[in-house]
């Protein structure tokens, strides 16, 4: 699992209601952590629940993968199995390169589709107008008519909350900030604020998780993951 995954799916669970509510039209009630059977893939990006009982298949990508119709499709028949239902399902491009996935399949006696949606569709200077700051992180991967005046204002709002929720944001951008080569601009607006001009320095957003991806993207994911989980469910058992 790429670090992209693992933030994209915090922001879009929680705080970046608006942006989720514009890529989807509506608002999932609750989400569905399971595991399908008998697939090659059977771990889901996020499957979620709107009131009505119908369900939402997000699946997030970075780059573009000619099997993505065949791995939509099993999706698809997974969680029918599970659920006896088809969910309502999106590709929700991240990627840098020119999105050029086919949204579907079709043959004779046989047709799939799915929505296939770019992230840079979203107006990222309206996300940028919204208080919530998941929101605001989130508008570093949309349509935005001035990438550097975006991250500096990304990064002041960001300043302006308490430690927790700082750290947290700035991880996030962070980590985001890499699919659109933003790191270094990023870097340099955070040294501009004197109240996060150390954060370079963290065990986990700074030099040392970037020395960690040089090293193993696993232990830089894994030290990602467990700060999520502490923040959102407390400390994590010593078993």
């Amino acid at each position: 699992m790429h670090e992209y995954d693992i933030t994209l799916k915090v922001l879009l669970r929680g705080s970046a209601a608006m942006a989720f509510q514009a890529l989807t039209g509506g608002l999932v009630e609750r989400w569905l952590d399971i595991e399908l059977p008998k697939m090659q893939n059977p771990r889901m990006d996020l499957l979620g629940e709107f009131v009505d009982g119908t369900l939402l298949h997000i699946e997030l990508q970075s780059g573009n993968d000619a099997e993505m119709p065949l791995r939509m499709a099993e999706y698809a028949l997974g969680v029918y199995r599970r659920f006896g239902q088809f969910p309502r399902q999106i590709v929700l491009y991240v990627g840098e390169p020119v999105l050029r996935m086919q949204p579907g399949l079709s043959g004779a006696r046989f047709s799939f589709s799915y929505e296939l949606r770019d992230l840079r569709d979203l107006d990222g200077d309206v996300l940028l107008g919204i208080e919530e700051v998941g929101d605001n992180v989130l508008a570093v991967l949309a349509r935005l008519r001035d990438r550097k005046a975006a991250v500096t204002e990304i990064v002041r709002r960001i300043a302006g909350l308490d430690a927790a929720k700082r750290d947290a944001a700035l991880g996030q951008l962070i980590v985001l900030s890499g699919l659109r080569g933003l790191e270094k601009t990023v870097e340099e607006e955070i040294r501009k604020m004197p109240i996060l001009n150390d954060i370079m320095d963290h065990k986990v957003l700074g030099r040392e998780y970037k020395r960690g991806r040089a090293e193993g993207i696993q232990d830089g994911e894994l030290r990602i993951l467990r700060r999520l989980l502490e923040k959102r469910f407390g400390p994590i058992p010593a078993w």
